[in-house]
């Protein structure tokens, strides 16, 4: 099978937008018939539920709309990178506006717990239809794609055979000839966690080690940028996610088409652990004034319709499994996936990025 971009660009937030967050406030006044009530309920009366996403895909706004159609509830949206509105919860504290967190991989999530800015919800939706290795054991946040990290090789370069592991990666013969992004990258760091739990510490650090050393250059650019030096030969193998892959197939821009001709993809460690699978994912805001309609958002976001929305807009694996990925995506082959519970990939993350560190992955 050989394989873009569909540049995903952020919804720029208008000031009507930053409006209507600042009316959803909880220090906003509001219609005093229903502010007792309110205040019992500690849920504001308001039908909208204020999100704050790292997702920049457009993709997205069909689900919000989905949502708004069946519930009522307006979807505010406020976009940025995910430290930054990690800090910015943080800093509106009490008074943040916020109800719903929603960001990519798994670190993210548990960063954003480990700053106190999330919630644990009660939800038999969300547990029932959530498998619980993609799920936090307190109900603080919950998957809601799954996306698998995998090996893209230049078929006129690299014979399939030659492939089997991320670990196999670091072998000598593989020197000069691997692209990946940089240390600082989440995806990466969440991939070295997974290894921690699985390999331990001292046998991950002589991994990296061993990759760093067969680096084709200097760690740069994003998945899209290692998928392409792949096709224009500048490294044989590099590692990616699949809905990065995705979009190049699906794309109609004619560069693309030329990249997807000369890339292939291969699922790692089928004979061991499985390929690494990571998460996007969302919770609960600690002081979500309208913590009902929060519940009701992620609740819907795992609804088969939501989820053939997530599947079909960006090329992500759904996590509810009766659901299947879009034809595209299935299109790169079934696959193993490793039955690691992603919770550890936030808790070894500090572990992983000193062990990056250690072995000069820039």
């Amino acid at each position: 099978m050989k394989f873009c971009s569909r540049s995903s660009v952020a919804v720029a937030l208008s000031a009507i937008a930053m409006g209507a967050i600042a009316a959803c406030s909880p220090t906003t006044s509001q219609d005093t018939t229903n502010s007792t009530d309110a205040a019992d309920s500690g849920d504001s009366t308001e039908a909208v539920v204020n999100l704050y996403s790292s997702r920049h895909y457009d993709s997205d706004d069909e689900l919000y709309a989905a949502f708004t159609e069946e519930t009522g509830i307006e979807v505010n949206l406020i976009e940025g990178k995910e430290e930054e509105l990690i800090e910015r919860i943080k800093s509106e504290g009490d008074n943040s506006p916020a109800d719903v967190l929603m960001t990519v991989d798994v670190g993210n999530l548990w960063r954003a717990q480990e700053a106190g800015i999330l919630q644990p919800i009660e939800s038999e939706a969300l547990t029932t239809a959530i498998p619980t290795n993609f799920r936090d054991d307190a109900n603080e946040w919950f998957a809601l794609t799954k996306r698998a990290r995998v090996i893209i090789y230049n078929p006129d370069e690299v014979d399939p055979s030659e492939l089997s592991t991320y670990e196999a990666l670091a072998a000598p013969e593989w020197a000069g000839r691997v692209c990946i992004r940089s240390s600082s990258n989440i995806y990466n760091q969440s991939l070295v966690a997974a290894k921690i739990a699985e390999l331990g510490e001292d046998k991950t650090l002589a991994w990296i080690e061993g990759v760093v050393a067969n680096f084709a250059r200097e760690p740069e650019g994003n998945d899209t940028a290692q998928i392409q030096a792949v096709a224009s030969g500048v490294c044989d193998v590099a590692i990616a996610n699949t809905y990065y892959v995705g979009r190049l197939m699906r794309s109609e821009d004619p560069a693309d088409q030329d990249v997807v001709s000369n890339i292939a993809v291969f699922f790692p460690n089928q004979e061991s652990g499985g390929a690494h699978v990571n998460i996007s994912g969302a919770g609960v805001a600690v002081n979500a004034p309208n913590k009902e309609n929060a519940i009701a958002f992620l609740e819907f976001l795992v609804t088969p319709e939501a989820q053939q929305l997530f599947a079909d807009g960006n090329n992500e694996y759904p996590v509810v499994e009766s659901v299947t990925a879009n034809e595209v995506v299935r299109n790169l082959g079934d696959f193993k996936a490793s039955d690691l519970n992603v919770e550890q990939y936030g808790e070894l993350n500090p572990k992983a990025v000193q062990l990056m560190d250690k072995a000069g992955w820039k």
